[in-house]
């Protein structure tokens, strides 16, 4: 355990914003894991469990106890996905929404040793991935990630020669990657298809992204959503969405920002039409993906989720019976 008084140079500030400079910690974290530290009582003030916008006083007394944990991932053969293609390289999965990609960073006591996680799936089934990566003690094989509530088509290197080809090509935004979407309200007032510019931030409380504007203090990165409407109802839009950046969160964050959030969405919809009968998760699905490797192109689709078609299929006799 670090013990520190605080000085009056740094009176006045933040424990998290101060924490987040490292400078007593063994590793460099975000405020989010520092604002779990503290509520687990690894971080106190005075003896005592604070809030983490607890503003430092003169002659405080910061008390730190934190370990990090070796991360040892741990197959798990109950683990479902759809897997789509597979070949000595590649492995396409279709991963269903509510599934996890892979676990956060390991601190303390609030990063008990996950086994839910899609990886922990694909370790049992294709153990050779259990090195590659550029975290492979984290994230074994995974190119790129979807959110938890998102479901659709994720790509799984099985070596490290694929990994970095296929990285690179992220990097450049030579994937074609394609989405469906199905949001709250009638897209189609602002024509047959959009583009949305805005830049993403992270919010003051580091809980979700928002639209970046002149008074953000955090970080802003460009972000850019193509989109072509698909199907209108009454109140529903179904949109075939293109992100040409891949920003956290970035389609949900720049269709809430049209007043047309995604149906299902938690955490960017507003609460009192958050809930729609019978829809417990995000309708926001990763339908399609292209990319050429190695002078091959390859291009893959993964289905629906039943509650997803079930959904439409609602929508389309509704419309009928009107």
């Amino acid at each position: 355990m670090k013990k520190i008084i605080i000085d009056q140079d740094n009176s006045g500030e933040r424990i998290d914003k101060f924490l987040t400079r490292g400078f007593f910690l063994n590793t460099k974290m975000s405020r989010g894991e520092i604002a779990k530290s503290i509520k687990a009582g690894n971080i106190l003030i005075n003896g005592q469990i604070i809030k983490s916008s607890y503003i430092l006083k003169t002659h405080d007394l910061l008390e730190i106890n934190l370990v990090k944990k070796k991360l040892e991932l741990a197959p798990n053969k109950k683990i479902k996905f759809k897997i789509i293609y597979q070949d000595e390289n590649l492995i396409i999965i279709n991963k269903p929404a509510g599934l996890q990609v892979h676990s956060a960073k390991l601190f303390c006591d609030y990063g008990a040793n996950p086994s839910e996680t899609l990886v922990n799936g694909l370790l049992y089934k294709f153990p050779e991935i259990k090195t590659v990566g550029d975290k492979p003690e984290n994230r074994p094989g995974i190119v790129h990630r979807l959110d938890r509530d998102t479901s659709g088509i994720i790509v799984v290197a099985k070596n490290q020669k694929t990994f970095l080809k296929i990285k690179k090509k992220f990097k450049k935004r030579e994937v074609k990657k394609t989405y469906w979407a199905l949001v709250i309200g009638n897209l189609g007032k602002l024509g047959k298809q959009g583009i949305i510019d805005r830049p993403i931030a992270r919010a003051a409380n580091y809980k979700k992204q928002v639209i970046a504007g002149e008074k953000t203090k955090t970080k802003k990165r460009s972000a850019i959503t193509r989109y072509k409407i698909l199907k209108v109802w009454n109140n529903f839009s179904l949109l075939e969405v293109y992100p040409q950046t891949g920003r956290m969160h970035q389609i949900r964050v720049h269709l809430a920002s049209l007043g047309c959030p995604i149906v299902g969405d938690k955490k960017y919809c507003p609460k009192n039409i958050s809930k729609i009968k019978n829809i417990s998760k995000q309708l926001l699905h990763a339908k399609k993906i292209e990319f050429k490797l190695e002078n091959k192109k390859y291009k893959f689709e993964a289905k629906l989720p039943e509650d997803f078609q079930v959904f439409l299929n609602y929508l389309d006799e509704s419309a009928v019976k009107s």
